[in-house]
């Protein structure tokens, strides 16, 4: 049964490519915000496909949701793939995205399906990752220093100058972050933590991974990122470890939106269902992509970080996905963090 449903829609998907140029059905704008990696993936895979040429953009998922939003009244773009799912609710929240529900939503994990009604099916999750402390196993030792445990540990005196982070304003992965502290700590005792822990921050990067890619290199001693991205380096042959801090941890649901009043709409239909599909999220091992996918019949990669052997928090994604909260959250950041002298 499942299989004739697939092939039913493969079928849909490329009798829209016979529609002709009224419906600009030949062409998609994506905006991607996972690796580079898994977006050329995706893009090769659609269009050997369908035959849909694809111009795809990569940002991290905070770039790409200020440029929908400065798109907004003549959108470019047709449809967003990955990033973590806070400022795909944001978008949600402000009408930049475009209600849609796949028929393939049954085959999904609740959590994913979960994402999609809190946003009234303006986005779906399409992956999960958790949060976690990454560090170079060889600088650490050549430095002499302690393996960090918990997320506190990273404003100790003997990190100065040894860690790295992403920008919370560029980057989802960093704003998840940032919230997963005040879940674990609350408000005020997680901002102590984040401006005893400027003193040790070398640089706020604009991606979300690259943290751990420095680390890697030996450029910098302890990333802050996802996991997965952990796991990414470790399967290159980096000398990385991964810690799941010892308070627990906060998780991001990478999700997928179609764009408001997209040009290519019916490419964007044909696409949210491509990425949705068992086969398709199950070739993410093939781009050292290692999230738990959100097709229910995916199969994850071996590597893939175990999110039930993890102490995760139960992250509330209506509250820090909201408009006004992550303002709020974003600008005391600003204020209080990011304006301190470096």
């Amino acid at each position: 049964m499942k299989k004739n449903k697939l092939l039913l829609l493969g079928a849909l998907s490329l009798a829209a490519v016979n529609f002709g140029p009224a419906n600009a059905a030949d062409k998609l704008t994506l905006y991607c915000s996972p690796q580079i990696e898994w977006c050329n993936l995706m893009v090769e895979a659609f269009s050997k496909e369908t035959g849909i040429d694809v111009a795809m953009t990569r940002k991290s998922s905070g770039e790409t949701f200020a440029q929908i939003k400065a798109e907004a009244r003549n959108p470019k773009g047709d449809i967003w793939w990955g990033g973590t799912g806070d400022p795909h609710l944001q978008a949600a929240e402000e009408g930049l995205t475009e209600e849609y529900t796949s028929p393939l939503f049954d085959d999904l994990h609740p959590w994913a399906q979960s994402q999609a009604q809190s946003a009234g099916n303006k986005t779906v999750g399409i992956y999960a990752g958790a949060l976690g402390i990454g560090y170079n196993t060889e600088l650490l030792a050549e430095k002499g220093l302690p393996a960090p445990e918990c997320w506190a540990d990273l404003a100790k005196p003997e990190y100065k100058g040894e860690v790295q982070i992403a920008n919370p304003n560029s980057s989802g992965t960093s704003y998840t972050t940032l919230a997963t502290l005040v879940q674990i700590m609350g408000e005020e005792e997680a901002f102590e933590l984040m401006k005893a822990m400027h003193k040790n921050v070398n640089q706020y990067t604009k991606s979300g991974s690259a943290p751990i890619k420095a680390a890697a290199r030996g450029e910098t001693t302890i990333g802050i990122t996802f996991m997965h991205d952990m796991v990414t380096q470790i399967v290159s042959g980096f000398p990385v470890e991964i810690v799941a801090p010892c308070e627990g941890t906060g998780y991001e649901i990478g999700s997928m939106s179609i764009i408001k009043n997209a040009r290519n709409m019916e490419s964007a239909k044909a696409f949210y269902d491509f990425a949705l599909r068992a086969d398709i999220q199950t070739r993410a091992r093939e781009a050292k992509a290692y999230q738990v996918p959100s097709n229910a019949s995916a199969q994850p990669p071996d590597e893939a970080p175990d999110l039930e052997k993890l102490t995760l928090i139960d992250y509330d994604f209506a509250k820090y996905g909201s408009s006004a909260e992550r303002k709020r959250l974003l600008k005391r950041w600003d204020d209080e963090v990011g304006a301190l002298p470096r």
